[in-house]
């Protein structure tokens, strides 16, 4: 039977969806609610049943589905406020099978539970904010439009879209007509009536400041921020008697300065211009003061790329695939590196199938022309911390990557101790996506971060920033700390597709974040210097 059409209603009259086997009666009759009226009486019936709160308790680390029953059946705890009460006052740890223990890394969940909720993954808010920025842009007196804010700054997560228009007539007008825009659930205009917060229906929060177009410079570098970059910048503007007069650089007598684009306004501070991911207050004035900033990578340095997953594990496409996607993206090479056997839940590759990629590879690379397919591994650090994989296998691989999937609740001094040791095998080439970290949804396992940094400094071992936009780990900030001591990082897309390779370019806007140029970081080197870098340690 064929089940090409979305509308399953043909079906439904024919008989046909009921001969299929595992569609009860109880199913069927949710599918003809859908089909007939686009709702389902049985979802409705649940959403009622169940306290509104009750799902929002599935976001707490350490609550499963049966911990959430339990303590919804004996406490009444319904929501994240209930929760909460239980914990502080000594309730939850009373509860069999909880315990104090647990109720206090409950409590520290409630807290990463609230801190999330309103903040979204850095591409799912871009792609909001890029749409949101057009809408702007179409509109007939706007001359002028940038997104601004945590996004301009390429931070991993934000709670909302600033965006700056600069308008050619009336930018209160312009302002106030954005507010009838549809999908709009609240609308706020500032006093000066210049600048709207829009809150959609979608939950997306837009802060539009309109302006006049001399004064978009200003206006642009102020509401892309940090807070504390701003506050520095203006230190070095009273330092040489200039004054920010709104959207307007003033001098001692009150004269306003020519201010063309942000160039110029740093300038007009003594500094030369800081681009908008370092402007985090983190020494980068000081360093623009000395006209020190750093030469940051940009995405054309990078010639390959080394994390990456086909169809031998739990990737997508296949070997062949992955290589013509990469070149097709003008890379010279790409490292294919499949889950190890120990990695069961993803696929993991048996040391027999392994030997077949390799010929696999092999084979490509013969007719391949100047691009090459390096083989490589991304191998289980066991609970011991030994990598997966016997010595002779680990020995055939261009590269090795080494990262951890299992067990993230060991102690810091454990974990710690795991990884260090899987960093002292000479097989290890780079340690991946090294927090374990999800966004918004898991916490950092327990590890000394310094200790990390230093031992990859001590033997040689890249650390990479997963730019899996769930991951961008290593974050940002170690990355800094990783450059002050001198540590080699791999920009890995963790690519689980050809489309996923595109991700490679918001690792290296984190590499940017952290002050990195194109010699910090391994895959800006061609495909003999990163098989170079692999097999020094192994002599």
């Amino acid at each position: 039977m064929a089940l090409g059409s979305d509308d399953l209603t043909p079906l439904l009259r024919s008989g046909e969806l009921a001969r299929i086997r595992g569609l009860g009666p109880a199913t069927l009759a949710v599918v003809r609610d859908l089909a007939e009226s686009g709702e389902s009486k049985y979802l409705e019936q649940l959403r009622e049943a169940m306290p509104e709160g009750l799902l929002a308790l599935m976001r707490v680390p350490g609550l499963s589905t049966e911990k959430i029953h339990r303590l919804h059946a004996e406490l009444g705890i319904a929501s994240l406020e209930d929760l909460d009460v239980a914990a502080q006052d000594g309730t939850l740890a009373k509860v069999k099978g909880i315990g104090a223990k647990t109720a206090k890394k409950i409590l520290t969940g409630i807290a990463f539970v609230r801190e999330s909720g309103v903040l979204a993954l850095y591409h799912t808010a871009i792609r909001e904010a890029q749409g949101l920025l057009n809408s702007v842009r179409s509109h007939p007196d706007v001359v002028v439009a940038e997104i601004a804010g945590s996004l301009r700054r390429r931070r991993e997560v934000a709670a909302d879209v600033d965006i700056v228009a600069g308008c050619a007539r009336s930018p209160g007008a312009v302002a106030e007509s954005f507010t009838r825009l549809e999908g709009i659930q609240t609308a706020t205009t500032t006093t000066g009536g210049t600048s709207v917060t829009l809150r959609f229906v979608t939950g997306t929060k837009l802060d539009l400041y309109c302006v006049n177009p001399e004064g978009f410079p200003v206006a642009l570098w102020r509401a892309t921020g940090s807070a504390d970059h701003v506050e520095r910048v203006q230190q070095r503007f009273a330092a040489r008697s200039v004054l920010v007069d709104g959207d307007a650089l003033v001098d001692a007598q009150g004269r306003r300065l020519a201010c063309p684009d942000e160039a110029a306004l740093y300038a007009a501070a003594g500094l030369s211009w800081v681009p908008p991911e370092l402007r985090e207050g983190l020494g980068e004035v000081d360093a623009a003061g000395a006209d020190a900033l750093p030469t940051l990578i940009e995405p054309d340095d990078i010639r390959g790329v080394l994390h990456c997953h086909t169809l031998y594990s739990d990737g997508k496409a296949s070997v062949a695939e992955m290589a013509d996607a990469a070149r097709a993206k003008g890379w010279s090479y790409i490292g294919i590196s499949d889950h190890s056997q120990a990695a069961f839940y993803a696929g993991g590759v048996s040391r027999e199938r392994m030997l077949d990629q390799f010929d696999e590879i092999d084979a490509l690379n013969a007719g391949a022309g100047g691009f090459r397919v390096l083989k490589g591994v991304e191998a289980d650090i066991l609970a011991d911390g030994r990598l997966d994989y016997d010595e002779d296998l680990l020995g055939r691989f261009d590269f090795v990557i080494a990262s951890i999937h299992s067990r993230f609740k060991m102690d810091g001094a454990a974990m710690t101790e795991r990884v260090l040791q899987a960093m002292d095998d000479p097989h290890t080439t780079i340690l991946a996506h090294p927090t374990g970290r999800l966004l918004l949804s898991r916490q950092p396992y327990d590890l000394d971060i310094e200790a990390v940094l230093q031992k990859a400094v001590d033997v040689g071992v890249a650390i990479e920033i997963n730019a899996d936009p769930k991951r961008l780990d290593l974050d940002w900030r170690h990355v800094k700390r990783a450059k002050e001591l001198g540590v080699t990082i791999a920009i890995g897309p963790d690519a689980h597709s050809r489309q996923a390779l595109d991700w490679t370019d918001l690792g290296v806007a984190m590499a940017r974040k952290g002050w990195l140029e194109a010699e910090d970081v391994l895959n800006t080197r061609d495909a003999k210097s990163v098989s170079q870098f692999a097999s020094r340690r192994r002599k």
